[in-house]
């Protein structure tokens, strides 16, 4: 089983996301059956932050002074304490993600689950810097989204 540490140093979220931990806790117990990694305790933390804080960290950690949509840093060595797996750290950025700001909640929703989908893939090793790792990460975004789009309904 899946749990997120949801932690957030930026207000707005609050105001777009009721109840942020079950939010997204409910989306990791919708993952597809490889993903939800039954009879595991597996977990990490989410940070939801805003651009100003995502810069910083970008900047600190990869050497690009730019805000970015999310980060994720997984850990080089899981973290496994007998029954526990610690996967890492996402981040995922307000500001970005509620552009443009005419998007319905809905939109708003849809595109955090996303992102937070694409993070999650990061922290499993899962990259895109070649096409090929691409493909096979877009897939698994596509499966995974397919199977949690009905929490927003």
């Amino acid at each position: 089983m899946i749990k997120v540490n949801v932690l957030s140093e930026e207000k707005s979220w609050s105001q777009k996301i009721k109840k942020e931990k079950v939010f997204f806790n409910k989306i990791c117990s919708n993952f597809p059956k490889k993903f939800r990694f039954i009879n595991k305790n597996v977990y990490f933390t989410l940070l939801l932050s805003n651009n100003r804080n995502i810069r910083k960290l970008n900047k600190k950690f990869r050497k690009k002074d730019k805000h970015t949509d999310v980060l994720s840093f997984p850990l080089e060595k899981k973290f496994k304490n007998f029954k526990e797996i610690y996967l890492g750290d996402i981040i995922i950025s307000f500001n970005y993600m509620n552009k443009p700001k005419n998007l319905t909640n809905h939109d708003f929703k849809e595109k955090v689950i996303r992102i937070f989908i694409h993070g999650f893939l990061h922290l499993l090793n899962f990259n895109h810097i070649k096409q090929k790792e691409y493909q096979i990460m877009f897939r698994e975004e596509q499966k995974i989204f397919r199977s949690v789009k009905k929490i927003l309904i």
